[in-house]
């Protein structure tokens, strides 16, 4: 229920127009000092708030698991881990990159995506599955190899199982746990989206005609049997599946787990909007609840049943729209509010882990490499800004609190206790033009709050990002944040910080650990 707070003292800091060697303006109500250097301390300065401003109450911990190590992970496709990783050598900035986001931690990366039922490793004497267009060489797994040693990954990996051949998924097995190594894979994924197979084709006749992989009744109970018949061929290796994006497949969970006591993993895929629907993607549809709070309400009673089984769930392929993402959605700095939104809904629920989906022929890719004449650069996209504000919000071992009170349709709430004791508090306003005032009450808190903003020009912008006053600005060397590290002092009056959220944007209070 919204409370009125007029007549409270507060402290108001707002950082406005941060940007590399950009100065710190200082919005402390009516004549009030601004305009204060970026490497300058900043003084807070008590006011009243305005009448009317909402307040939630930060609680207790949530009754659900806490961040689980390696929970914000990446999945690429077969064809795009050596255009990341680099052909000859391990690209540094990728494994920067991959390394901010799991920091002190085993990154979980999933190497899958449609290209797991195009893939194959040469059999000898067995010809070529006629839906195999990429075949898995030596340069690839020497790749794979040098990303998990160097980066310390667990790895789940996709087996082609639309060929329908023990001897094709046994020679992959062998030929990737031969190159990481059992003890860095999570679990070999048994195919990918099965629900597909009866109705998109496989691969084309010479006359252009489509050719599914299996009939139009294949269904989860076939998929469950075929599963089984091809787990046999294996490795005794953990497996995970069913890597549906169906939320009919998904209600079947309890079936196929029962014929399948190998999945150590169930992994689901979800985005909320789809490029290729008749319905168009557009920034107002992804950041309505339905996209965030709703995609996780929708895998719940999932993660449940697969906790039941003593199983990991995990959302193993998400991203803002399918169909490789929409462009003026997917890279805008909408998909970073999205995605930091979204990934605490996951959590919520008691998701172990979710892997953000990319390649570099797609619209929603966190990052990409782009060449400028003969130096190779990468370019760090809106998402990514997201993650990486979620990866400091929520390392693992953290616990989400339980918020109280109401801030209204436009923004969302989150806090966390972190492993040192520190709570942080996350607050996100997806509205695009109105700025919006927040209390936030944290009982015994005293101490000032640090204040680190995630800003852009627009909800709509695809560059001009920072976070924390810092950029990795339009193209990269290093992965490496640059400029002046920003981040305002917010005093506490009678346990309440008040913070002004300017349009489109996203802000987290660390308030120090007790002593």
């Amino acid at each position: 229920m919204r409370r009125r707070l007029a007549g409270l003292v507060s402290v108001l800091a707002v950082c406005i127009g941060i940007g590399v060697g950009a100065g710190v303006d200082v919005d402390v109500g009516a004549g009030a000092v601004s305009a204060v250097p970026s490497a300058a301390p900043v003084v807070t300065t008590a006011l009243r708030a305005p009448a009317g401003t909402p307040m939630v109450t930060v609680g207790r911990d949530l009754p659900v698991n806490p961040i689980a190590p390696g929970f914000l992970g990446l999945s690429m496709e077969y064809t795009a881990l050596l255009p990341y990783a680099g052909h000859n050598g391990l690209d540094p900035v990728f494994l920067r990159l991959i390394r901010q986001l799991n920091p002190g931690q085993s990154p979980v990366l999933r190497i899958g995506g449609d290209t797991t039922d195009w893939s194959w490793v040469r059999v000898p004497r067995t010809v070529k599955p006629p839906g195999v267009i990429y075949s898995v060489r030596p340069p690839w797994l020497r790749g794979l190899h040098g990303l998990v040693q160097a980066s310390h990954a667990h790895v789940i990996l996709g087996v082609n199982l639309e060929a329908d051949s023990a001897a094709v998924a046994a020679a992959e097995a062998r030929a990737l746990i031969g190159a990481v190594g059992a003890s860095s894979v999570q679990a070999l994924e048994l195919g990918n989206e099965p629900e597909l197979y009866g109705t998109l084709g496989w691969y084309a006749t010479t006359a252009g005609i489509p050719v599914e992989g299996r009939p139009a009744s294949y269904d989860i109970a076939s998929y469950t049997a075929e599963f089984a018949h091809i787990a046999r061929s294996l490795r005794d290796v953990a497996l995970a599946g069913p890597a549906t994006g169906s939320a009919d497949w998904t209600r079947g969970l309890r079936t196929f787990l029962a014929g399948a006591p190998r999945v150590r993993v169930v992994t689901v895929h979800r985005y909320p909007l789809d490029r290729c629907s008749s319905v168009l993607p557009t920034i107002a549809r992804l950041l309505a609840p339905a996209s965030s709070a709703g995609l996780a309400q929708g895998v719940a009673r999932a993660a449940a049943v697969a906790h039941a089984h003593d199983a990991r769930f995990r959302v193993d392929e998400l991203n803002s729209v399918s169909c490789r993402g929409q462009k003026g959605v997917s890279n805008t700095f909408a998909s970073a509010l999205w995605v930091l939104d979204a990934l605490f809904n996951m959590a919520r629920v008691n998701v172990d882990g979710v892997n953000i989906h990319t390649l570099p022929a797609s619209v929603y890719h966190p990052f990409v490499l782009a060449r400028t004449g003969s130096i190779w650069r990468w370019t760090v996209d809106p998402l990514y800004y997201g993650m990486l504000m979620f990866a400091r919000a929520a390392p693992p071992g953290s616990h989400l609190l339980s918020m109280s009170g109401s801030v209204g349709p436009q923004v969302r709430t989150w806090a966390t206790r972190v492993p040192n004791g520190q709570i942080r508090v996350v607050l996100i306003n997806q509205s695009r033009q109105a700025s919006l005032y927040v209390s936030v009450r944290i009982p015994g808190a005293g101490a000032a709050a640090g204040l680190t903003w995630l800003r852009a020009p627009s909800i709509a912008a695809t560059g001009g990002i920072t976070f924390g006053g810092q950029s990795f600005g339009a193209l990269t060397r290093t992965g490496r944040l640059t400029g002046n590290r920003q981040r305002i002092d917010v005093a506490s009056i009678n346990d309440t910080y008040v913070v002004k959220l300017p349009p489109a944007s996203a802000a987290m209070l660390t308030l120090p650990a007790s002593r």
